[in-house]
C-alpha cells in the first residue's frame, strides 16, 4: 500500500511515538475491571476490549503482514475477530455483537498487543531505506488510528457505565467537586470578512485523506461566537421549554425527541432522579447534576455543554436566534486569535454534510475504506474534546457522526450571518 504522506519523524523519533501511543491505550484501560472491559452497551459502540484488540489488528494487518519478512500471526482466527469494516480484507464478526466476545480474556488480548508490539519494533530494526518511507507512513497512519480509539474508549465506556443504576465513575476524582462562584465570560461576536479563504490541510505533518485537497471556498461575511455555550446557556433553552416547542426543531429532529424522549442532554440528570440516591449522593439534589468520567457532579454552568445531538445543537441556535457555523467558517475563524475554546473541550456540530473535497481520492488499498465509504448521511464535527489525545487534532481535522449521535463529547458554537 503506498500512502501518499510518508511520515515526518525520523526512525527513533517515531519508535518513541509508536510506545507512548500503545501505553496510554493501556493507560485509559487500566481502571476498568475484565467485566467492565467486555461491556458493549449499544450498537454504536464497542468494547474497551475490542478496542485494544482491533488497533493491534490494525498494525498486524496493514504493516507487519505485507512489511515484515517472516512475521507470523498471534491468532489466525484474530482476523475475523477484530477486523472492523474493511471489506476488502474479508468477513467479520458483526459490529453489534462484540460485546459477546467474552474471549478471547482482556489478559490474552494483552498478549496480543506485546506480540504485535515486538514485531513492529523487529520491523523497524530491520527495514531498509529504500522501504522506510512506505513503512512510516502505514505506521503513522495506524498511531493515528489507534488514537481515535483511545477517544472512543472514553466515550463508549461512558456510555456503558451511565447505563448501570449505580452510576459508577470511570476514574475517581482527585478530591470533592468545588463550587466555586465561577463566571462565564460573556459571549462576544467576532465579525469574520469571508471572501475567497484556503480551506483544507496545507500538506506539511500529518492528515487524513478526508482533510484533502486543500481548496479554494467562497464565504459570505459572518459572525461567530468567541466561546463555546456553556451549561448555563443551555439550562436556560431547557428552562423556557426548549424540548417542548416544535417550532425550533428540524423534522427529524423533534421525532427524536418524541421517540426518545429527549428533556436534556444525555448524562444531565433532573433533581429528583431516583439514580441519584444510588450513586451515593442525596436522594434529592439541588439543580441539576452531570454524569461524566468523575461520576455525578453538579452541573458547572460555566462549562461548555456536551452530549448534544445535531439536532439539538440546530435547535438551541434557532432559539438564541442565531446559526451552526460551516465546518468552512469554522477553520477559516481559527486564524482569528480573539477565538476561544477551538480545540480541547467538545467537538463542534457544523452545519455541513460529510462530503468529499472537490478533487478528493481516498488513499489506495486497504486505507481507501478508511474514510471516503463513510460520506453520506452524516455531520462534520471540528475542534476536539476533552477525551481525544493531546496533539491529535489541528484546524483542518474533520470528525463526523449521525445528526441523532449524542453519546459523544460533542457541543456547540453560534454562529450568525452580516
Amino acid at each position: 500500500m503506498k500512502l501518499s504522506r510518508p511520515s515526518t519523524q525520523a526512525p527513533d523519533a517515531l519508535r518513541d511515538t509508536f510506545r507512548a501511543v500503545r501505553a496510554a491505550s493501556l493507560e485509559l484501560a487500566a481502571p476498568l475491571s475484565a467485566e467492565d472491559q467486555c461491556i458493549q452497551s449499544m450498537p454504536d459502540a464497542s468494547p474497551t476490549k475490542w478496542h485494544l484488540a482491533h488497533t493491534t489488528w490494525f498494525f498486524e494487518t496493514v504493516l507487519l503482514q505485507p512489511h515484515a519478512s517472516g512475521y507470523r500471526p498471534f491468532d489466525p482466527r484474530f482476523q475475523y475477530l477484530f477486523n472492523s469494516y474493511y471489506e476488502a480484507l474479508g468477513p467479520r464478526h458483526p459490529r453489534p455483537q462484540r460485546g459477546l466476545l467474552t474471549r478471547p480474556s482482556v489478559d490474552e488480548v494483552h498478549a496480543y498487543r506485546a506480540h504485535v508490539d515486538a514485531g513492529v519494533e523487529r520491523l523497524l530494526d530491520t527495514v531498509d531505506a529504500a522501504a522506510w518511507d512506505e513503512v512510516a507512513a502505514v505506521l503513522t497512519l495506524g498511531l493515528h488510528h489507534e488514537q481515535q480509539h483511545q477517544e472512543l474508549l472514553l466515550t463508549d465506556i461512558l456510555h456503558a457505565l451511565s447505563c448501570n443504576p449505580l452510576l459508577p465513575a470511570y476514574r475517581a476524582a482527585g478530591g470533592p467537586a468545588l463550587r466555586l462562584a465561577t463566571v462565564a465570560p460573556e459571549m462576544h461576536w467576532r465579525a469574520q470578512s469571508g471572501g475567497h479563504l484556503e480551506i483544507g490541510h496545507e500538506g506539511q505533518g500529518f492528515a487524513f485523506d478526508n482533510e484533502t485537497p486543500r481548496h479554494r471556498v467562497l464565504l459570505r461575511p459572518y459572525a461567530i461566537a468567541d466561546r463555546l455555550v456553556n451549561c448555563g446557556d443551555y439550562a436556560q433553552f431547557i428552562a423556557d421549554g426548549g424540548y417542548q416547542r416544535p417550532e425550533l426543531w428540524l423534522s427529524d429532529g423533534w421525532a427524536a425527541v418524541q421517540s426518545q424522549g429527549w428533556r436534556a442532554p444525555a448524562y444531565w440528570l433532573a433533581p429528583d432522579d431516583p439514580r441519584l440516591g444510588l450513586a451515593g449522593g442525596a436522594p434529592a439534589a439541588v439543580g441539576w447534576q452531570l454524569f461524566g468520567l468523575h461520576g455525578v457532579r453538579p452541573l458547572a454552568h460555566e462549562a461548555p455543554v456536551a452530549q448534544l445531538s445535531f439536532y439539538e445543537a440546530a435547535a438551541y441556535a434557532e432559539w438564541a436566534g442565531a446559526r451552526l457555523p460551516t465546518e468552512f467558517e469554522w477553520e477559516a475563524a481559527c486564524a482569528d486569535a480573539g477565538m476561544g475554546e477551538m480545540t480541547g473541550h467538545v467537538w463542534q456540530w457544523t452545519r455541513s454534510s460529510y462530503d468529499p473535497y472537490p478533487g478528493f481520492r481516498p488513499l489506495p488499498g486497504v486505507a481507501a475504506e478508511y474514510n471516503g465509504k463513510f460520506m453520506v448521511g452524516q455531520l462534520v464535527l471540528r475542534g476536539g474534546s476533552v477525551a481525544t489525545p493531546a496533539g491529535h487534532t489541528r484546524p483542518s481535522y474533520r470528525n463526523f457522526f449521525p445528526p441523532a449521535a449524542r453519546w459523544q463529547f460533542s457541543g456547540l458554537r453560534l454562529a450568525k450571518d452580516l
